[in-house]
Order: structure tokens, then C-alpha cells, then sequence
């Protein structure tokens, strides 16, 4: 299993990976994405919206399941990934092909950037899914 160390991970099993400042790409891990299945639709229509950690901030679902998505750290959503997007894209098995790269799903700028300390580091997430 890929588990990227320049990437924080939350119990949730989303990422967050920081660019430059407080702008960061969030998006969910390899591991969630093979728990889920292959996806067929992702919704996130808090495009704009300040939201606290663990709040929800769109939906992914497969074949069988919905889960609801999760900020892994405060913010305000900025961008949903067009490619993910139904009425652009619509290639939501990125997140399966490509769950650290072209599968992100939404592009944020950080509310509060210490709360990143309270995610886990590579190693500690392995450990959580091995």
C-alpha cells in the first residue's frame, strides 16, 4: 500500500497535503479508496464555505456505499477538482487510480495551520491501517 510521507493523514482517512503557505489539496487514501470499491460519483457542494475539522465536506460513492467526507483540518473550501466533478470531468475513479495525485478532491486554504500537528505522519497511519 502507498502511503506518501510528504502527506498527513486523518483517522478518517483523508490526506492533506500543504502547497505553498496556508493553500493545502485534500483528498482520500489509497486504503479508503480500496475499501470502498471503485467510485462512481463524488459530490462536494461546500465549495466556498469556512468549515471546522471533522466537519463534512462532500460525499464519495461506489457501487454499494456512500461514505461522507471529512476536513481533516479547519478551512475554507476553495476548489472542487473539476475532473472529479460530474459536470465537467467526471472521472471519479481517479481517486481509485490516482488517490495522491490527480484524485484529489478539494483544494483548500488552512484556517488554522497547527492543527496539522494533530494529524498522523506516514508511519503512523501505516500502522493504524496495517
Amino acid at each position: 500500500m502507498n502511503v506518501p510521507a510528504n502527506l498527513k493523514y486523518s483517522k478518517d482517512h483523508e490526506w492533506v497535503r500543504v502547497e505553498s503557505g496556508n493553500i493545502a489539496y485534500v483528498g482520500i487514501t489509497e486504503f479508503a479508496a480500496g475499501e470502498l470499491g471503485e467510485l462512481v460519483y463524488v459530490e462536494v457542494e461546500t465549495v466556498g464555505e469556512s468549515l471546522e475539522k471533522d466537519a463534512v465536506f462532500g460525499t464519495v460513492e461506489a457501487v454499494k456505499t456512500t461514505s461522507d467526507l471529512m476536513m481533516p483540518i479547519s478551512g475554507k473550501v476553495l476548489e472542487f477538482n473539476p475532473r472529479l466533478d460530474e459536470s465537467d470531468g467526471d472521472e471519479p475513479t481517479l481517486i481509485n487510480s490516482e488517490p495522491y495525485e490527480a484524485g484529489w478532491i478539494v483544494k483548500i486554504e488552512i484556517k488554522d495551520e497547527s492543527e496539522l500537528e494533530q494529524l498522523m505522519d506516514a508511519e503512523a497511519y501505516t500502522a493504524v491501517v496495517a
